[in-house]
C-alpha cells in the first residue's frame, strides 16, 4: 500500500496563522484539514485554509512571465522578461529621476516571508518616496496612534483573549475575518471561553454581525462615529473617578480629561445613535471588570477620524488601568524581526518626514497614501510618476475610487507585477513576474507573531518543488537592475549582502544557509528567546513561547520612555472631531462587509470559496427598502461624488437604517483579465464608490467606512451577479 504524506504548514492566506495538514498524492494535493498538533490553532480550519489545494491548482494562475507585444500580454522566459525591465527602468530613472517610479505592495506581500524579508532590500534600492501600501486603505492609522503614544509604529496592543473578562470590540467582526491587528485561531472558541468563564463580550458595529451574534450585547452604531463613542466613555471614566492608571508610567492624563470635556454621553447620542444611559454603563462595567480590553480594527481604521478612534481605543486601555496587564491589552513578544524586542534607545517616533507631491499628503511609517497615486501620475511636472511597481496587490479593485486609478495606470510610462495572477491591476503591466504557491515556498509569519495573542513560532519549509523562481529570487534580480547591475547580477552576492547586513544588526554570525532561511535563523538567533531555525526545523507543529506577559516599560520607543496619552501629533484633531458632533444625521451611508470564504480580492478564483448564493449584494434594513421602493433581490443604484453601480439587493434587519453595506474586493467583470472563475462571480467593485477626498486628516487613510451615498431603484434590468458603471468614466485602455 502506497503511503500518502501528510505535511504539516502554516496556513499564510489571513492574518490567523492557523496550522494545517496537507495530504499529498504526488504533486497533488488530496486534502486539506486542521493541524491537530498545532501549537497555537489545536486543529481550527477555515474555507480558505481548506481551499489551499484550489488555490495551489488553479489553472488561470500564471506560472511564466507576460510580456507586453503588440499590445498583448503573451509568455516569455525569465530572461526576457528581466531584459525588458533593464532595458526601460534604468533609462526611465536616469531621465526622470528616482521619485519617478512608485511601489504599491499588497496584503499577499506581508503574508509571504520572501517579500516581506527580501522586498525592503529592493524598495531601499529603489530609492524612491513614492512608496504606496494596502495600508493606507487597512490599518495606518493605528501605526499612527501606536507609533506616537508608545514609540514605535508596531508596539500595538492586543486583546489577551485567552484572559480576559470582558472585551469591548468596534469595529470588528473576527468571528468572519479570522481575527486583524490580533492574530489569533479559533476566535470564535476563544471568545466562546470567554463568555463560558463568565466574562461579557459588548460589541459595537452598524451591522449585527456574526460576532454581534456571539455578544452578550450589540449597539448598532452609525458608522464613522466611534472616536465619539470612545471620548464619551473616557468622559464617564473621569466624571464618576473611576480612573486608574495603577502605576502605569504615563504622561497626559490631565490634558486628556481636558480634551474630553465637550463629549458627554448626552452630546454624542444622537450623532452615535446609542443612548446616553448606555454610554454610561458600558464605562461603569469596563472599569468594573477586573480583566478588560479594548479593541477595534477595520471601522475604526477605515474612516474619517480613523486615528483619533484608534488612539482613543488605547486611551481607554490606560485610563482603566488595563494595559499591559494579562486579561487586559497587552504587548507580543515575538521570536524574531521585532524592533521592540529590547529597550529601545527612544529616538521617538516621527511622521510627515515627507509629503506627496500634488496634495501635500503625509508619509506615514515610510509610505504615502494609495488614495493620492492616482494624482501623482496623472499630474504633469517634475517628480511625476511614470512607472509603477506592484508587489502582490490589486489596487485597482482595493483603492478609493478605484476607477481614476485604473484610468492613470493606463497612462504609465512602464509597469510591472508581481503577482500570480493576471487580474484588474496586473492587466495594465508591460511585465508580470509570477511566483510558486504556498506549497512551493517556505513560510514564516514574521509581522504576523508580533501580533498575536500568544507567543509562538512556527516554520513551514515548502512541501513541493518547483521550476517557479522565489520571490526573494526575483526581487533581488529586481535589485541588481536598479543598482546598475544589469539583468544577470550575481543574486548569491546580493543575498550574501543583504545577510550580512542583518547580521550585523542583530549582533550574530551569518550563517550558511541561503534565502528567508539564512535571514530568518539570523532574526532567531537574534531575537529574545533562545532560538534557532533548527529549532523550529525540529518542532513542525510550532513553538510554544507561551501566554503574553507584561513588557512595560521596555517596550516604549519613545524620548520619555512614558507612555504620551496624549501627543499633540494626534490632539490637533479633536477640534474637528468636537465640530463632527453636531453635524446632521440624514442620508444614507456606506460601510463594507467581511465574508469567512473571502479576503479582499485575492480568492475569487477558487471555485469552493465563491460556491452558492451571490454574496456581494447591497444589504439594507427592511425599513428602509420599503421607503426607497426596494425589493429582496432587486437592483438598486448606489451613486456617491466619486461614482454609481447597480448592484443587487439585499433586505435584512441585522443592519442599522440609514446604512448600506456592500463587501470590498469584487468587481471582476473587466477586459484584460485570466480568471474564468472570479469573472463568472463578478460581483460590483464597491471602491468605485469610495471617495479619494474623504480621508482620515492626520494619516491620510483613504475612508472605506461611512461614505454619503444615494440609494434609488435601478431604471433597467441587470444581471444580478455583475455590478454596472452609470457614470461616464474616462478610462484609457492598457498599452
Amino acid at each position: 500500500m502506497t503511503t500518502v504524506p501528510r505535511v504539516p504548514l502554516t496556513c499564510p492566506l489571513c492574518e490567523a496563522t492557523c496550522g494545517l495538514e496537507v495530504t499529498l498524492d504526488g504533486d497533488r494535493v488530496a486534502g486539506v484539514r486542521g493541524d491537530a498538533a498545532d501549537v497555537f490553532s489545536h486543529g481550527f480550519i477555515c474555507p480558505k485554509g481548506a481551499s489551499l489545494g484550489a488555490l495551489h491548482h488553479d489553472p488561470d494562475r500564471l506560472r511564466m512571465p507576460l510580456l507586453r507585444r503588440d499590445g498583448e500580454l503573451v509568455e516569455v522566459s525569465w530572461d526576457e522578461a528581466f531584459a525588458e525591465i533593464d532595458r526601460h527602468l534604468p533609462a526611465l530613472i536616469a531621465e526622470h529621476g528616482r521619485e519617478a517610479v512608485a511601489v504599491y505592495a499588497g496584503n499577499p506581500a506581508v503574508h509571504n516571508t520572501s517579500t516581506a524579508l527580501y522586498g525592503p532590500a529592493f524598495y531601499k534600492a529603489l530609492n524612491t518616496r513614492n512608496f504606496y501600501t494596502a495600508g493606507t486603505v487597512d490599518q495606518v492609522p493605528k501605526h499612527f496612534s501606536a507609533g506616537h503614544m508608545f514609540g514605535h509604529a508596531l508596539t500595538i496592543p492586543v486583546p489577551d483573549l485567552d484572559r480576559t473578562d470582558h472585551l469591548l470590540m468596534l469595529g470588528a467582526n473576527p468571528l468572519v475575518s479570522n481575527g486583524s491587528l490580533m492574530t489569533a485561531p479559533d476566535v470564535r472558541g476563544r471568545l466562546k471561553a470567554l463568555r463560558g468563564r463568565g466574562g461579557k463580550l459588548v460589541v459595537i458595529d452598524p451591522k449585527r454581525s456574526r460576532t454581534a451574534e456571539q455578544a452578550d450585547e450589540h449597539h448598532a452604531i452609525r458608522p464613522g462615529t466611534d472616536a465619539l463613542l470612545l471620548f464619551a466613555l473616557v468622559r464617564v471614566l473621569f466624571d464618576e473617578n473611576l480612573v486608574d492608571t495603577r502605576d502605569l508610567p504615563v504622561n497626559g492624563v490631565d490634558e486628556v480629561r481636558t480634551l474630553a470635556e465637550p463629549f458627554t454621553p448626552e452630546a454624542v447620542a444622537g450623532a452615535t445613535g446609542i443612548a446616553a444611559a448606555d454610554i454610561r454603563r458600558m464605562a461603569s462595567e469596563l472599569a468594573a471588570a477586573e480583566r478588560a480590553a479594548v479593541y477595534g480594527r477595520i471601522g475604526t481604521t477605515t474612516q474619517e477620524f480613523g486615528t483619533l478612534a484608534s488612539w482613543l481605543i488605547d486611551v481607554l486601555n490606560v485610563l482603566t488601568g488595563n494595559l499591559d496587564r494579562p486579561g487586559g491589552a497587552m504587548f507580543p513578544l515575538a521570536a524574531a524581526g521585532q524592533s521592540n524586542a529590547r529597550p529601545s534607545k527612544r529616538r521617538g517616533f516621527r511622521t510627515g518626514r515627507w509629503h506627496s507631491r500634488v496634495r501635500h499628503l503625509p508619509e506615514v511609517i515610510g509610505e504615502l497614501p494609495v488614495a493620492t497615486l492616482a494624482d501623482e501620475i496623472l499630474t504633469q511636472g517634475d517628480g511625476q510618476v511614470r512607472a509603477l511597481i506592484t508587489v502582490c496587490g490589486n489596487p485597482c479593485l482595493s483603492a478609493p475610487n478605484s476607477a481614476r486609478l485604473s484610468e492613470a495606470l493606463g497612462r504609465l510610462d512602464f509597469m510591472v507585477s508581481l503577482d500570480v495572477y493576471l487580474n484588474e491591476t496586473s492587466r495594465h503591466a508591460d511585465v508580470i513576474l509570477p511566483g510558486p504557491t504556498p506549497l512551493e515556498r517556505p513560510h514564516y509569519d514574521l509581522a504576523l507573531y508580533q501580533l498575536a495573542v500568544r507567543n509562538v513560532a512556527n516554520w513551514t519549509p515548502a512541501a513541493l518543488p518547483t521550476d517557479v523562481p522565489q520571490e526573494w529570487q526575483t526581487l533581488l534580480r529586481l535589485t541588481g537592475i536598479v543598482m546598475g547591475m544589469g539583468p544577470s547580477a550575481d543574486l548569491a552576492a546580493l543575498d550574501d549582502f543583504v545577510a550580512g547586513e542583518l547580521a550585523k544588526r542583530s549582533e550574530v554570525p551569518v550563517g550558511d544557509r541561503t534565502g528567508p532561511a539564512r535571514l530568518l535563523d539570523i532574526m532567531l538567533r537574534g531575537g529574545p528567546y533562545d532560538l534557532t531555525l533548527a529549532d523550529l526545523e525540529a518542532a513542525p507543529h510550532g513553538v510554544d513561547l507561551g501566554p503574553l506577559r507584561p513588557r512595560l516599560p521596555d517596550v516604549l520607543g519613545t524620548p520619555s520612555g512614558r507612555i504620551e496619552l496624549a501627543p499633540p501629533e494626534i490632539t490637533v484633531d479633536v477640534p474637528r472631531l468636537a465640530a463632527a458632533v453636531d453635524r446632521p444625521t440624514e442620508g444614507f451611508v456606506l460601510i463594507g462587509r467581511r465574508q469567512l470564504s473571502s479576503n479582499n480580492s485575492w480568492m475569487h478564483n477558487l471555485e469552493p470559496l465563491v460556491r452558492g448564493t451571490n454574496r456581494c449584494t447591497a444589504q439594507l434594513n427592511p425599513a428602509d427598502a420599503a421607503r426607497l421602493g426596494l425589493v429582496d433581490g432587486g437592483i438598486a443604484v448606489v451613486r456617491s461624488r466619486a461614482g454609481e453601480i447597480e448592484v443587487p439587493v439585499e433586505i435584512t434587519d441585522a443592519i442599522r437604517p440609514g446604512v448600506v453595506s456592500i463587501p470590498h474586493g469584487w468587481g471582476h467583470d473587466v477586459d484584460g483579465t485570466r480568471g474564468d472563475v472570479a469573472r463568472a462571480h463578478a460581483g460590483v467593485n464597491s471602491n468605485l464608490l469610495s471617495d479619494d477626498q474623504l480621508l482620515d486628516a492626520l494619516s491620510g487613510t483613504a475612508a472605506l467606512n461611512g461614505i454619503p451615498v444615494e440609494i434609488e431603484p435601478a431604471a433597467t434590468t441587470s444581471e444580478l451577479s455583475t455590478g454596472k458603471i452609470h457614470k461616464p468614466l474616462t478610462v484609457v485602455p492598457s498599452r
